[in-house]
């Protein structure tokens, strides 16, 4: 196959004269430059292009969003220090037990605190209910009462929940 390549190509290029040849070359190499530049430069230029126009926008748009991620840290470090307190503290628990699926059987306001009342409830999960909401609220425990039930794992309890003194 090589052979018969090379054979029909000698053949074809023998058959040329001085003049033939040197247009076919010239031809080919300009034919070449062509479909490299098609190729090769002209999709660069113009993504070069496209890049240098579209390079000031993301640039103004990274500087916004570095704004916006600085000030999202200074309200988060703000929101930090803000605990809620009385009613707005019962009611965030309340939703609290709901969404950690704790059915609470009281949850009344006294004083500053908090108090929550629950029957045969999972000691494991209000141990990480009671963890969520001391980091998520800034609560503490002031007082609790458990009682463990036959069942493993549950209880009934009752627990006052106070704003946290510590900082």
């Amino acid at each position: 196959m090589k052979n018969e390549l090379a054979q029909a190509w000698a053949g074809f290029w023998g058959g040329r004269t001085e003049r033939e040849k040197t247009l076919l070359l010239w031809g080919g190499a300009i034919l070449g430059v062509l479909i490299a530049w098609s190729i090769l430069w002209a999709p660069a230029e113009d993504g070069r292009a496209h890049l240098r126009e579209s390079l000031p926008a993301a640039q103004r748009q990274l500087a916004q969003m570095n704004a916006q991620a600085e000030e999202a840290r200074r309200l988060s470090a703000a929101a930090q220090g803000v605990a809620p307190t009385g009613g707005a503290l019962k009611d965030a628990l309340t939703a609290s037990l709901t969404d950690h699926g704790i059915v609470p059987l009281q949850v009344q306001l006294l004083g500053n605190a908090v108090q929550i009342q629950l029957k045969n409830a999972s000691f494991p999960a209000w141990t990480t209910w009671v963890d969520d909401v001391r980091r998520q609220f800034k609560v503490q425990v002031a007082e609790a009462h458990v009682t463990a039930l036959k069942d493993d794992g549950q209880v009934d309890l009752t627990a006052s929940l106070q704003p946290s003194t510590a900082k």
